[in-house]
């Protein structure tokens, strides 16, 4: 069964509803699944399965976590980074379901006890999919699945769709410009990391710049990066050498997650500019990480910026209500007096006669908001923010220090998103007390 986008809890199709199912189209790792010798697991739960699927990308979601609790097993779905209920279904049933995603996704589906990962080509409403799937080991003898959806059909390819504003690109060009330091991109998971680090490499001016990569850079595409062939017998280190030595001026690695990989980053960052993805909460937490693994000196010497995204949720055009704030609103939340208009989600419309709630949204399923974009920040290295770094100081102080400096920060870059009508206050103020 499907329910409806967001409807009341418990509410049920129409009966002669019908659902359009997933296909599932093969292993991403190219193994083929065996169904004829797993018949008896194809006949009881295929169907469930791909019900399951189906329920999710029909709602938009992007991620999908089955957990187990006693006798009953759930779906959680995130629609836009939100959570919602799912299903629930029986734990026979959803432990079978779990063996069924196994063999679609190429795992081992007798395998417990470690987690997996893999992943399964689909199509739904004729658009192509690429599910993500991993099944790790839970309480009570059970696992845990998390299935990552992506569209592809659904490719953000320039900086602005990527949530990079005029202010950001230009940062971009100055920092990389410089063919110095290190330049990051810092956030915690499921923050659109690799998201922001695509729409800065997509900022750089790569025609005036020599640029390598020696990342991995799954499917997607930066173009003028060029992949440096790397000797199978050299060190990271060394790579990174024959790079210099082969008149690099930016390259691209892979993530830094060790005190070992920032050291030769940053060693290696006096000769070169080298632009890295980094797991941190956000741009001043990568800043003391990178502080506690290594020199604060070389860290201040070496480092010239970090970008840092928030994901937040776009209003829906199709609903979206605008209405003109006062002057008293305009003052607390910081925006400019001259500010005409902003925008709020949409309510179903009401009947006046009766104070019946009419249908909701198309577009949006009623719930006033449509895809993400993202607020970015910049802690850069200026001369002053620099030497506290290199003085080894407390991270409150350079965070305070780039504030009085009017670097870029979520909070002014949420604000320009509301004035553009984007998102809204109440989004905002979601985003932020959640962080």
């Amino acid at each position: 069964m499907i329910f409806g986008l967001f409807g009341k809890k418990n509410e049920q199709p129409e009966d002669d509803e019908e659902l359009e199912l997933v296909t599932f189209q093969g292993a991403l790792n190219g193994k083929s699944a065996d169904l004829q010798a797993n018949a008896r697991l194809v006949d009881a739960v295929l169907i469930p399965t791909k019900e399951m699927v189906s329920d999710a990308l029909g709602r938009r979601a992007e991620m999908v976590k089955l957990e187990f609790k006693g006798e009953r097993a759930s779906t959680t779905l995130y629609v836009d980074g939100v959570a919602y209920a799912g299903q629930r279904y029986p734990k026979q049933q959803a432990t079978a379901m779990v063996q069924m995603l196994k063999l679609l996704a190429g795992l081992d589906p007798k395998l417990k006890g470690r987690v997996q990962n893999g992943g399964i080509k689909a199509e739904y409403t004729e658009l192509p999919y690429e599910i993500l799937v991993e099944v790790s080991p839970a309480p009570e003898a059970t696992e845990k699945v998390l299935l990552k959806s992506r569209n592809l059909k659904q490719k953000l390819t320039t900086p602005e769709e990527l949530g990079f504003s005029a202010e950001h690109k230009l940062k971009v060009r100055e920092l990389t410009s410089r063919k110095r330091g290190l330049v990051l991109v810092a956030g915690p998971p499921n923050s659109g990391l690799t998201t922001t680090l695509y729409g800065l490499l997509r900022s750089i001016d790569v025609y005036l710049h020599a640029c390598y990569s020696i990342a991995d850079k799954s499917s997607r595409d930066i173009y003028n990066f060029t992949n440096f062939e790397v000797n199978p017998e050299d060190t990271f280190e060394k790579t990174l050498e024959r790079i210099v030595r082969a008149e690099g001026d930016i390259i691209l690695v892979n993530p830094i997650k060790d005190a070992e990989t920032a050291r030769v980053v940053l060693e290696r960052a006096k000769d070169v500019c080298i632009i890295a993805e980094m797991p941190a909460k956000d741009a001043a937490s990568a800043v003391a990480q990178l502080m506690e693994w290594t020199d604060a000196g070389l860290v201040g010497r070496n480092l010239e910026g970090v970008f840092s995204a928030k994901l937040i949720r776009s209003l829906c055009v199709a609903c979206r209500e605008a209405f003109r704030p006062n002057s008293k609103l305009l003052a607390k939340v910081g925006l400019p007096e001259d500010t005409k208009t902003l925008y709020r989600k949409g309510e179903p419309p009401v009947d006046p006669k009766t104070g019946e709630e009419g249908d909701p949204c198309e577009k949006c399923g009623g719930v006033g908001y449509i895809g993400r974009t993202a607020m970015l920040e910049c802690l850069e290295m200026t001369d002053e923010v620099r030497a506290l770094v290199s003085e080894g100081a407390a991270i409150d102080q350079v965070k305070a220090k780039a504030r009085s400096e009017g670097q870029l920060s979520f909070q002014k870059d949420g604000l320009r998103l509301v004035a553009q009508g984007k998102t809204s206050l109440e989004e905002l103020q979601r985003v932020f007390k959640g962080a």
